[in-house]
């Protein structure tokens, strides 16, 4: 029997890479009875970094599903990795979470992709609430790191636990945390690993700075209801279930500029302040009856477009997305999110992309690396299915009989590319099958064959990312292979309007084969890379033809350029066509196309675009003038600088194809003390010099 919608919290835990979401999880397991050890991270034993990877790096490089029981509440956990390589697994996972926990660090505070996930969270409309973790460390700041989620991510946190000291100069040690809605110093016994919890009165040191921290929280929440405002008004106090109720309120709260964050704070490695989050977790995150109902379109039909909802409802008809997809040796698993209806073993769903059905022969529910079979799963659960096999990353699989397309997911466009090959002949074909069942598991990752030299050409997301999906194939499919120098994925891009002519006209077999097109590249900035118009009038050619003709340009633009990579940033516009029935072959049309597209480039004015990287690298004072130094020669564009604690930390811009080897290079330089991040922020112009190069030297 499906548990109760309000019962559930689907949640995912994010935040920049080394700031404790791990650790936290593990703890969240221990604390809920889920698992009855604690795993380590430095020991590479937790249960969410399961993948032998993971555990050799200490890093999250999947994403990873765990349910736990708190209060009677269902909690279903996704951690993600925090390195920016790997963050389709961020976006996939908020794309069908209910509510997330963001992790900061309180040495660190927001850091680069700390800005990211946020964005990514508030691109879905995802709830969240904040914890400021490491508070035993060195330098640690709770007020310092509030201020930033405030400031730099432009939201409104609400702090509802405080810290009783931090390691910090002149305080006293990190001890416990208070609790600003029952106004209690709670205690986490060492001995018990913070299995017990004790609530006291609060100390008389902290007194004063605990009740300038309530008096803020009770001015936040009495804003959002009026009888509560003439509570507070009239006895400077509200009780503590209204505080509750209006801290959810505000956290649910659909209209981000007026959405709180309730803040709590606490040391995950030293067992302290995580209990207070899961009761946050359930008493301020949403479950699936508190998200309005998801929202898709008629696939097909007379009404294809219409707007379609689903109810989270287990007799409504079932909908559901599949946001990840794990490439196995024997079949593949597919983790799948239900949003309406109940879906049991051996169901035939349709997948509205493709028209066909597939198959779910299994459901199970999925605890990291460990599987348990199910009879049934109803709405707001997050399953495996065993079965489909045409099925993608963001398809829908819904009921038969009433069809609908949820909304899909968006993913990063490559950046960075390498040649790789088998080291024996014999296992060419084995990779030639390999590598699309990874594309397929990762959207960031692309393989295919280069039609000019004939190798195999991987593409992702950066270094790491391709050196994971190298080992991967050695790992899992038993697969040796040499990869080449890693290279940047670069665009190619109009500067000004040109327009280009194809004619085929030929007689094969007795029969004329003939299209005459004229299609126009112009500059253009979109949503898309490529944007496709007419100027031909309605009607001027026959319908069944111009479909062919579109798809036969937008097939050759999409190719690639001079160079030989895809355009970008241009509107290519049919400007006339000579079409006849009979005539116009598919073959025809094809070629005067591709005929069209290529004249207008060899004619025009190339500009190669290049990934530029938005950068950040945190760096000790002493090591800052060989580190700025260094970034010069790369041609980095430094835009801000500033302290945090005795690190400085460096904001700016460069080109990808700069930052080869940097990770070595900025740990020689600072005696491995200083680390850095990075994500694409936009395609900008290369230098000439590339494109001569390229070309050439012409």
């Amino acid at each position: 029997m499906p548990r109760p919608l309000e019962s559930i919290r689907n949640t995912g835990i994010i935040a920049h890479i080394d700031a404790g979401k791990t650790t936290t999880t593990e703890r969240v397991l221990y604390y809920t009875k889920a698992t009855h050890k604690m795993g380590s991270v430095d020991d590479g034993t937790t249960e969410t970094d399961f993948d032998e990877e993971e555990a050799q790096r200490g890093i999250t490089i999947y994403s990873a599903a765990v349910s736990c029981d708190w209060q009677g509440t269902q909690i279903n956990i996704i951690d993600t990795p925090g390195h920016v390589d790997f963050t389709a697994e961020v976006e996939r996972s908020l794309r069908v979470l209910d509510g997330a926990v963001t992790v900061f660090s309180a040495v660190e505070g927001v850091e680069a992709q700390s800005e990211t996930v946020w964005r990514q969270a508030d691109r879905y409309g995802v709830p969240r609430i904040c914890f400021i973790n490491k508070m035993d460390r060195i330098g640690a700041s709770f007020e310092r790191v509030f201020d930033e989620i405030r400031d730099r991510l432009a939201c409104t946190p609400i702090a509802v636990a405080v810290p009783m000291g931090a390691e910090s100069a002149g305080e006293d040690p990190f001890a416990g945390t208070i609790d600003l809605v029952a106004m209690k110093a709670l205690y986490f016994d060492s001995e018990s690993k913070g299995d017990t919890v004790r609530a006291e009165e609060i100390p008389e040191r902290y007194a004063a700075m605990a009740a300038a921290w309530r008096s803020k929280l009770l001015d936040a929440v009495a804003d959002l209801d009026e009888e509560a405002m003439e509570t507070y008004l009239e006895t400077d106090d509200l009780p503590a279930e209204t505080v509750k109720r209006l801290l959810r309120v505000g956290t649910l709260e659909r209209d981000a500029g007026q959405r709180i964050h309730p803040v709590f704070c606490g040391s995950s490695l030293d067992y302290i302040g995580v209990q207070p989050l899961l009761d946050g977790v359930v008493d301020y995150l949403p479950s699936p009856a508190d998200v309005p109902p998801v929202e898709g379109q008629t696939p097909s039909g007379k009404k294809a477009g219409a707007t379609e909802t689903r109810e989270a409802k287990p007799d409504a008809p079932l909908a559901g997305l599949v946001f990840k997809i794990i490439a196995e040796q024997h079949a593949d698993l597919y983790f799948y999110r239900i949003y309406s209806g109940t879906l049991k073993p051996n169901s035939r769903l349709l997948n509205p992309r493709t028209g066909k059905k597939e198959l779910v022969s299994q459901v199970w529910q999925i605890q990291a690396s460990h599987r348990t079979k199910i009879d049934e799963a109803g709405p707001g659960e997050i399953v495996g299915l065993i079965g489909p096999k045409d099925a993608v990353t963001g398809d829908t699989l819904c009921e038969n009989a009433k069809p609908v397309v949820l909304e899909r997911i968006t993913f990063p466009e490559t950046v960075i590319s390498m040649a790789v090959e088998p080291e024996s002949s014999a296992d060419r074909k084995k990779l030639e099958d390999t590598l699309p069942r990874l594309a397929k598991q990762d959207p960031t990752f692309a393989a295919k064959v280069s039609e000019d030299t004939g190798q195999t050409i991987i593409s992702g997301m950066g270094e790491l990312h391709l050196e994971v999906i190298k080992n991967r194939l050695h790992k899992d499919f038993n697969l040796d292979v040499r990869v080449h120098k890693p290279r940047v994925s670069y665009r190619e891009t109009v500067k000004k309007a040109v327009t280009g002519t194809g004619t085929f006209d030929r007689q094969q077999e007795g029969k004329t084969q003939f299209a005459a097109v004229t299609v126009k590249l112009e500059p253009h900035q979109g949503d898309e890379p490529l944007t496709f118009a007419t100027s031909l009038k309605p009607g001027e050619v026959p319908a069944d033809l111009f479909a062919q003709l579109q798809d036969a340009i937008k097939g050759e633009a999409a190719a690639g350029g001079v160079v030989g990579y895809p355009l970008m940033n241009v509107r290519v516009t049919i400007t006339d066509a000579k079409l006849k029935s009979g005539e116009s072959t598919d073959v025809a049309i094809q070629a005067a196309a591709a005929m069209a597209v290529r004249e207008a480039l060899d004619n025009s004015d190339i500009a190669l675009l290049e990934p530029q990287m938005k950068l950040e690298v945190v760096t000790p004072t002493e090591f800052l003038g060989a580190v700025q130094g260094d970034l010069q020669s790369r041609r980095a564009l430094i835009t801000n600088q500033t302290p945090r604690g005795d690190l400085i930390v460096l904001d700016g811009s460069v080109a990808l194809s700069q930052m080869f080897g940097y990770s070595t290079q900025v740990r020689s330089l600072s005696q491995g003390r200083a680390s850095y991040s990075m994500e694409l922020l936009n395609y900008a112009e290369a230098p000439k010099e590339v494109l001569k190069e390229m070309l050439g030297g012409y």
